[in-house]
């Protein structure tokens, strides 16, 4: 069993953020700095992993981090990041992001955001109070337990781990912007290994957020992967060929996620993405499919109520009725564009850009592709992908191909049998254009909301 305990000097007390303006406008001005901004964080993290009834692993943690940016008077930025938020290390910090200024890229300077200082939209965010890694530790070992008696075959429960966190950012400028923020939230995974004699090990898993650890759906993540494991115990091989798959919710927000720079205006500026400058209004996908990123629907645990440079967060439609509607944007990306900044960047002095919640779905009086998709009354077999695996290798976003292991089933007559060892291949914009519509209703997941997905046409690699 391995317990680790880390601290990092200035957490724990949380974040005053009248205090730090305070201190940043006194030093900023005996520096001779006229404009800076900063965006700081904080958290005290609790988790446990078990193994076969036995603590494997219990840690605690206080993390802080501040990111200083300051402009010279070229207009050039300088950036630092520290850990270290007392009065000394603030002063040392905007020293050393006034002397990196000198070094930066006149090509690429950001400057605030204009709606940094706009309203932002509540969020109902409930704080609750930590259990304590010891009841944390009790409620882990029950969940495996559990997990553990759902079969006979269910040997191990390798992958688990339950954790809480408390959580605190924020966002000041010198122009008056101040943003704060704190937030509680829990999590708990757990992945079963099961082996059965003269069989390959079939695995795995479910996972729940909540923004205590009391509010886990604990009971429901053990059905779940109970469930999805037992029902690979009867695999066979799959013959290779074109099939119409159906992606659950949870593997195409993922492959959405996998190639998001389709809709990111850094990585089309950068020139790394599969969509330009004029991308917008252009058809991308089928006409009944709508993709928004919303970081502020109530099922986004951790929603964050604004982004790294102060911008709200804000419902954005990227895909509507099919066609391309919308860049991802920082204060940067958003001038180069000309339009408003989106709310999705990071801090530094190339601002990364990323998106935060997908919602996919048919577009409202669209039809929606074909009605009353079932596929267990198909006539055709239909391969069920329900995961998948090596996103970071088997993707070229800058491309558009994309070759995937998954966990799936072939679904015949109405009947369903996991596959033994596949491989989906194909192009996202072709894949886009070749759905055939949802089956169910759209599915809370911790990446986005997204019912069952149909594409046909799809090569599927297998043993047989």
């Amino acid at each position: 069993m391995t317990s680790t305990v880390t601290a990092t000097p200035g957490v724990g007390q949380g974040l005053d953020a009248q205090a730090l303006r305070t201190s940043l406008e006194r030093l900023a001005a005996s520096a001779g700095i006229r404009q800076w901004d900063l965006g700081a964080a904080c958290s005290t993290d609790t988790s446990v992993q078990v193994d076969r009834g036995e603590a494997k692993q219990m840690k605690g943690a206080q993390r802080s981090s501040i990111t200083i940016r300051v402009w010279n008077d070229d207009g050039l930025v300088g950036v630092t990041s520290t850990s270290d938020l007392s009065e000394a290390g603030l002063e040392k910090a905007l020293a050393g992001a006034r002397d990196a200024s000198a070094f930066g890229n006149a090509d690429d300077t950001p400057q605030f955001s204009p709606l940094a200082t706009a309203p932002l939209q509540e969020l109902h965010q409930p704080l609750q109070d930590p259990q304590g890694i010891l009841r944390l530790l009790d409620t882990l070992k029950g969940a495996e337990a559990d997990l553990l008696g759902r079969h006979s075959a269910i040997a191990t429960v390798p992958y688990n781990g339950l954790a809480e966190r408390s959580s605190e950012r924020l966002y000041l400028n010198s122009a008056g912007a101040s943003r704060q923020q704190r937030l509680s939230t829990a999590s708990v995974y757990l992945y079963a290994r099961a082996e059965e004699t003269g069989r390959k090990p079939r695995s795995a898993g479910a996972v729940r957020l909540a923004y205590g650890a009391a509010d886990l759906d604990i009971a429901g993540c053990i059905d779940e992967a109970a469930q999805r494991t037992i029902s690979h115990l009867d695999y066979a091989p799959i013959t290779t060929g074109r099939y119409t798959c159906v992606f659950s919710p949870e593997a195409f927000l993922d492959l959405i996620g996998a190639f998001s720079s389709l809709f990111n205006a850094r990585a089309v500026l950068d020139g790394v993405s599969l969509s330009n400058r004029e991308s917008i209004g252009q058809p991308l996908a089928v006409p009944f499919l709508s993709i928004h990123d919303n970081g502020l629907h109530p099922g986004n645990i951790g929603a964050s109520a604004f982004d790294g440079e102060g911008t709200p967060t804000r419902r954005l439609a990227l895909v509507e009725g099919g066609v391309l509607q919308n860049f991802l944007h920082s204060e940067a990306t958003a001038r180069a564009f000309g339009v408003a900044p989106t709310g999705h960047a990071g801090l530094g002095a190339k601002v990364s850009v990323g998106p935060d919640w997908f919602e996919i779905g048919p577009t409202p009086g669209s039809g929606g592709g074909q009605q009353g998709l079932d596929r267990f009354r198909a006539p055709e077999p239909i391969v069920w992908i329900d995961s998948l695996s090596a996103l970071h290798a088997g993707v070229k976003a800058s491309q558009g191909s994309f070759s995937l292991p998954f966990d799936g089933w072939l679904v015949q007559g109405g009947e369903a049998r996991s596959i033994e060892a596949a491989t989906v291949a194909g192009d996202i914009r072709t894949l886009l254009n070749a759905i055939v519509g949802f089956e169910g209703e759209a599915k809370v997941t911790p990446d986005g909301l997204c019912p069952h997905v149909w594409v046909e046409g799809l090569s599927v690699t297998g043993d047989a």
